[in-house]
């Protein structure tokens, strides 16, 4: 093994550890625009409840695509769940796809500042 794999490791582990927690923080965004109520260090397992259960509600409201897109969102969320850290790579797939299944569809609300008020602040 070479003396130098240990760092490339940790480069790539401490990327894909930040790239799940920038998903993480944008799929809170996506369920609250869809109604749920994100808390605060959410897991995906969490998520993946929130974001049902907001779908649900929206059964009358939504069309039939915009529910089955939501529903595939969940079950990335939970095959990202299941995966937990054993494949990181294929992880933040899941994560990703579930993040443009529920963040692009129309009817997510976005999020809307007072007139005069500055913007909400991100971490």
């Amino acid at each position: 093994m070479r003396e130098d794999a240990p760092v490339i490791i940790g480069d790539l582990s401490a990327r894909l550890s930040g790239a799940r927690g920038r998903l993480i923080i944008e799929l809170s965004r996506a369920v609250t625009d869809w109604g749920g109520q994100v808390p605060e260090d959410p897991g995906v397992a969490e998520l993946a409840v929130l974001l049902e259960g907001a779908a649900a509600k929206l059964h009358d409201v939504t069309s039939s695509s915009t529910r089955a897109e939501l529903a595939g969102a969940v079950g990335h969320l939970r095959a990202a769940d299941r995966l937990g850290g054993l494949l990181p790579a294929v992880t933040l797939w899941h994560l990703g796809q579930a993040l443009q299944r529920a963040a692009t569809l129309p009817g997510a609300t976005e999020p809307t500042t007072a007139p005069g008020a500055p913007a909400p602040q991100t971490c």
